[in-house]
């Protein structure tokens, strides 16, 4: 995979020596951006309010996590590109490289989790009254242990591979994939399907009902109060950032899964392009991955802003008969 250190000696045969050295301070100030951004995400969660909201507390959470599990890969990357050469042992590369795998899907299962949620609450809102943070923490327990099933081939078949002696004695060493190149070509795309297209179509799938049930509801918006009506808006700005951050994952991880495809199953139209232009896209996507983790702070910062507005409002209508709340409001007014 790209984004592995397998690619690191193609910098410097392909003669663009400057690139490594681009490439490490990048990477390590998204690694610094991205660290400082995903604790400062944590440190406002510690938000009361935030803890008994529910599920956005806990996807929240998870999210983040999974940003600093894979922000902490960076430093091994960026030691790999400059030396051409793998340091950490066979068990670093079962567990450096699986890593990648690992975050990526548990974080596209957490978002697609929390737009599950973000449509019950509209779609069937007594029902989702009725999900404690018991069963959030529990459907995030099951999103990492499949994310980790979905790892596991990575990390049982990938071996440490070293090469011939160099002409002054020196042995490089790579982390390489033990199974056939169809078995390879399988498993990557299955990932592919279960990273990005199947969760990615399913999200569509939600966001379009969440419209559809929004468009119905909005034509009622004006009879209702003030307070009411802010509600309401709020409550669009939350999905809305939810959005943002399932549009912010594909825009970061959409083309490193093109371009993994491509060399899978187009290699023959590939082999066109200079050494060179393969580095240049690798180290691309490589730095599009991780940038993905140094955005995500920002929204989820937003988001938490957003949610607690959302919840101080409710909680200042709280008091208010449930017998005098309009219909408009009736749908999706529980929020978990």
């Amino acid at each position: 995979m790209s984004n592995s250190p397998n690619g690191s000696t193609a910098a410097g045969s392909a003669g663009v020596v400057w690139v490594t050295p681009l490439l490490g301070a990048t990477l390590v100030t998204m690694c610094i951006l991205g660290m400082t951004g995903n604790l400062y995400t944590l440190a406002i969660m510690r938000s009361a309010t935030l803890r008994r909201a529910g599920s956005m507390y806990v996807f929240i959470l998870n999210l983040a996590a999974a940003d600093l599990l894979y922000l902490g890969t960076i430093p091994f990357v960026v030691c790999t590109y400059f030396a051409h050469d793998w340091f950490f042992g066979e068990m670093g590369c079962r567990l450096l490289l699986s890593l990648d795998l690992l975050t990526m899907h548990a974080s596209v299962f957490v978002l697609v989790a929390m737009s599950l949620e973000r449509y019950r609450a509209v779609a069937a809102p007594f029902r989702a009254r009725r999900s404690t943070a018991r069963n959030h923490w529990l459907m995030a327990l099951g999103i990492w242990a499949a994310a980790f099933v979905l790892t596991l081939p990575m990390m049982v078949m990938i071996r440490l591979r070293e090469g011939r002696p160099s002409t002054v004695g020196l042995v490089k060493r790579i982390c390489f994939p033990t199974w056939t190149p169809e078995a390879f070509k399988a498993y990557l795309t299955a990932l592919f399907f279960t990273s990005m297209l199947l969760p990615g179509l399913l999200m569509v799938g939600l966001y379009t009902g969440l419209a559809r049930h929004y468009w119905t509801a909005q034509a009622n918006l004006t009879h209702g109060s003030s307070s009411s009506v802010r509600r309401r808006r709020l409550k669009h700005k939350v999905v809305g950032m939810i959005f943002c951050i399932v549009v912010a994952y594909w825009t970061c991880f959409l083309p490193f899964w093109g371009w993994q495809m491509a060399k899978l199953f187009s290699s023959e139209s590939l082999r066109s392009l200079s050494a060179a232009a393969h580095t240049y896209v690798n180290f691309f996507v490589t730095c599009l991955t991780y940038g993905n983790s140094c955005v995500n702070p920002l929204l989820y910062t937003l988001l938490t802003r957003n949610y607690r507005d959302y919840l101080a409002q409710r909680g200042q209508s709280s008091g208010a008969s449930f017998s005098h709340t309009p219909p408009s409001l009736v749908i999706g007014q529980p929020e978990r």
